[in-house]
């Protein structure tokens, strides 16, 4: 898919109604730079679309797809260390997602995978940027919002993930960016976390890691 010589100037303005789709799924909006594009500029990156970026959600804010800065970090338990490693990644911005699993001598560790940013969700949304798996049942969603008394996001999500740890349940948790509004909502709001507590045991970890 590549522009000619007499529409290149229309290049800034495709890859960023491109990359406001894959977030947002405005099809309006697309379909208004599409319009503009040589026809079979257009029909390539319809083609694309449709084949190749299914909807995933968390994957992409307004400005291009998430990337992942760390893939995998293990920690054997929730303590300080964890703590400090979480702040610092909260503290400049990175998404976090996290869940526990069942090590083979019984007992549990965490997996912690940083991303580039925080992807944001509307005032109205579900606070949400990391899809419940098909099939799981969730017993009890908290967010930061709910936060009383003077610990931070970071020690009271910990907690509440500890609490349902003991109870062997699985978990996950994961941050997000809840804006205040619900028409342009992208990049502002307040950074939440979010910890899914599943009606399941916790899940034996993978053999690789």
């Amino acid at each position: 898919m590549t522009l000619g010589s007499t529409d290149l100037h229309l290049t800034g303005e495709l890859v960023s109604a491109l990359n406001s789709f894959l977030y947002d799924r405005d099809e309006k909006a697309l379909g208004k730079v599409l319009d503009r594009v040589p026809k079979a500029v257009r029909m390539a990156a319809q083609q694309y679309l449709r084949d190749k970026c299914a909807p995933v959600m968390g994957a992409f804010t307004e400005c291009g797809p998430v990337e992942t800065v760390r893939e995998a970090v293990y920690f054997s338990q929730i303590d300080d260390e964890l703590e400090d490693y979480l702040e610092g990644a909260y503290t400049i911005g990175l998404g976090i997602r996290m869940s526990n699993e069942r090590k083979s001598d019984g007992g549990v560790g965490w997996v912690i995978q940083l991303l580039s940013e925080e992807v944001s969700v509307p005032a109205s949304a579900e606070p949400r940027t990391w899809a419940v798996p098909a099939g799981a049942k969730l017993l009890k969603t908290w967010t930061s919002q709910q936060l009383t008394g003077g610990a931070g996001p970071v020690r009271i999500a910990l907690q509440v993930a500890e609490d349902a740890t003991a109870q062997d349940r699985w978990v996950r948790i994961h941050t997000l960016l809840h804006s205040p509004y619900d028409v342009d909502f992208e990049g502002s709001g307040t950074s939440e976390f979010v910890v899914d507590i599943f009606d399941a045991p916790i899940p034996m970890e993978h053999p690789d890691e």
